[in-house]
């Protein structure tokens, strides 16, 4: 794995009352996995906001969930049980204005999927918050692409990031949707790796954070190389590999 340069800038407020914020979308697949490596992965990432796909959702959710931000130095913004398995934490530097957990409609003998949301401030940037996990149906996972922009819309908001494994690769037509109303921060700034999935041997990009046209990405990958962040705990944590970008939210 090639190790990443340069590194991504650290988090800070600016002079002006922007902020660079770091954001990573990671799908947990539930911890069922090595729990120490996953929260050894998120802490060295250093994030302001981790957009979690596959939080535990079932028994004693809320403990088990608790348990990995204490470890990775967070705390729980919103989601998990209660959004059908998205969910969002954050650091101290966070100031949250409101959360909201949204369950999207079920299709019978399919997945109940919804979207874990929040607007937050970090100084004088406001920013939406969305993480997502979309369909294996195709059909599904279109509609639910309208979906999570209309949330996007409804947030009020100027600025906003959007996280998820979107189940498709960026020449799907749901991948495609959404990087038509918002930046693909990969494809806008790419650095580390590209491929998301698996961890073991990465060959496609199902995963992604997407932002508003508004706001700068000064990078975005997967952090291999990353220090403090090894190949190791990157295969034993889940069965994805994460994104992390760095953003510039202006004041507003």
């Amino acid at each position: 794995m090639a190790n990443p340069t340069p590194l991504l800038p650290n988090s800070r407020t600016e002079p002006d009352g922007s902020a660079v914020v770091r954001v990573l979308g990671y799908n947990i697949r539930s911890m069922r996995d090595d729990t120490d490596a996953l929260a050894r992965v998120i802490s060295a990432c250093a994030p302001d906001l981790v957009l979690v796909q596959e939080a535990p959702r079932f028994f004693r959710w809320r403990k088990k969930l608790a348990r990995l931000a204490r470890a990775a130095d967070l705390v729980i913004l919103s989601g998990g049980g209660t959004a059908a398995g998205p969910a969002l934490l954050c650091s101290l530097r966070t100031t949250v204005e409101r959360t909201e957990d949204v369950l999207l409609p079920l299709t019978p003998g399919l997945h109940r999927r919804g979207l874990a949301t929040a607007v937050v401030r970090f100084g004088g940037a406001r920013l939406g918050v969305v993480s997502c996990h979309l369909s294996l149906s195709q059909d599904e996972r279109y509609q639910q692409g309208g979906m999570v922009l209309d949330r996007l819309a409804g947030l009020g908001v100027e600025h906003a990031v959007v996280g998820g494994d979107v189940n498709e690769r960026p020449d799907g037509r749901t991948f495609r949707r959404l990087a038509a109303e918002l930046q693909d921060c990969w494809a806008t700034a790419p650095w580390g790796g590209e491929f998301t999935s698996t961890p073991a041997a990465p060959h496609q990009r199902i995963d992604a954070i997407f932002a508003t046209k508004g706001v700068e990405v000064l990078g975005c990958g997967v952090p291999l190389g990353h220090p403090g962040v090894s190949e190791d705990d990157l295969r034993a944590a889940t069965d994805h590999l994460p994104v992390l970008a760095a953003l510039r939210v202006p004041a507003g």
